[in-house]
């Protein structure tokens, strides 16, 4: 809104010719950090108040942690503080004429729906489990789906119409249509190595990597300030990537796919770890607010898309390394326990308790011991999956 603001400043007299700054993607980046931040530290005391007057308050499972049962009540949902900060910031500073803007967007108010509708039954309806299951993976499916039909196109392609036009080609060619290289899948490490995966292999990766990412955020949301940090820093990581392949000369420099549009996230990955930082000033322990089901499924799909759109897949899954360890643990726990029951006629556990904080917490770890300990590991990781723009 703020780029297209200066643009008509900038035609109405040569005198206004500084605003010509705007149109630098790094400053625009830099204040909509500090724009999410500020909305965030200021919006949050009201935010939590109003939660807490609406007594929408996190119910504890009844087989949680006893150390987790001081928690009972705390105001929850409070990641539409989050979602607000970034959606305002983003409209802000980018440019709203920029198609994987907006597709980032949807993806990440969609699954933050369908948090809400989770967290409000929790509360509501005072059932701990919120949304069933089913229903839950449906929407989410839903949202994926639809988000990996558009980019498998819009990756392939430099505008809309062209899109449209190769969704018809597609169509018309019994479905079967050649991608370029950069719609294929990447390896880091390795120079222009791209496995190509056809429109239906794409949509599949596209579809696993949102609606996995979503889901693995919000498993790893069981602790105060667990989730948030490792966003901020992953979102900051991945709003890298998406400066270099945006750029026409440093996707080049750097042996990258150029993917016209995408560095215009980076204003987006700004904006999250802006907002991130604020949310974190009130779920810090011992929190003042949770982020509930509305801010860590929404988060984690803004993730999985982004990665999508920078065709960094296997990059995410390494700095996010946290939240695919904490989704393993329990789909492992699960299969685990079922498998013993069936075969021994007793369930029985790999870890003492899943998600893999809690773990960690039964044996003896505090709470903040986990969190911090998370954190040096996501940053870590992070490094890690940086190296990758240079070690090739």
């Amino acid at each position: 809104m703020l780029l297209s603001l200066a643009q008509w400043l900038q035609g109405l007299s040569p005198e206004l010719s500084y605003f010509r700054v705007f149109q630098y993607i790094t400053l625009r980046a830099v204040m909509a950090a500090v724009t999410a931040l500020l909305i965030g530290l200021l919006a949050g005391p009201f935010v939590i108040r109003k939660l807490a007057e609406l007594k929408i308050g996190q119910p504890v499972r009844g087989y949680a942690m006893q150390s987790h049962l001081s928690k009972n009540g705390t105001p929850t949902m409070g990641g539409v503080l989050i979602l607000l900060a970034i959606t305002v910031s983003t409209l802000l500073w980018a440019d709203l004429s920029n198609r994987f803007v907006w597709i980032v967007l949807a993806v990440m108010l969609g699954f933050g729906a369908i948090g809400w509708v989770d967290d409000w039954r929790k509360v509501v309806r005072k059932d701990p489990e919120g949304m069933r299951s089913r229903e839950k993976y449906f929407w989410q499916s839903v949202i994926g789906l639809l988000a990996a039909l558009y980019l498998v196109f819009s990756i392939s392609e430099n505008s809309n119409g062209r899109v449209v036009e190769l969704f018809i080609n597609w169509v018309r060619s019994g479905f079967d249509v050649s991608l370029p290289p950069k719609a294929g899948l990447l390896l880091p490490f390795f120079k222009e190595v791209s496995y190509p995966l056809g429109v239906i292999g794409f949509m599949v990766l596209t579809y696993l990597v949102i609606v996995g990412s979503s889901n693995a955020v919000n498993l790893t949301d069981g602790l105060d300030g667990l989730a948030i940090m490792p966003v901020v820093m992953v979102g900051a990581s991945l709003g890298v990537f998406a400066y270099v392949t945006g750029s026409a000369a440093y996707s080049k420099y750097l042996l990258f796919p150029h993917i016209p549009g995408s560095g215009e996230l980076l204003i987006f990955c700004s904006a999250m770890a802006g907002a991130g930082l604020a949310f974190l000033w009130f779920n810090t322990h011992p929190a003042q607010v949770f982020m509930g089901d509305v801010g860590a499924l929404a988060l984690g799909g803004a993730l999985g898309a982004i990665a999508i759109i920078v065709r960094q897949e296997i990059v995410l899954a390494i700095m996010g390394g946290i939240f695919v360890v904490e989704a393993l643990s329990v789909m492992l726990q699960v299969v685990w326990f079922k498998y013993t029951r069936r075969r021994w006629g007793e369930g029985r556990r790999l870890l003492r308790m899943a998600p893999l904080h809690h773990h960690f917490e039964e044996g003896g770890w505090k709470e903040t011991q986990v969190v911090v300990r998370f954190w040096i590991i996501t940053m870590l990781l992070c490094l890690v999956g940086l190296t990758t723009l240079k070690l090739r």
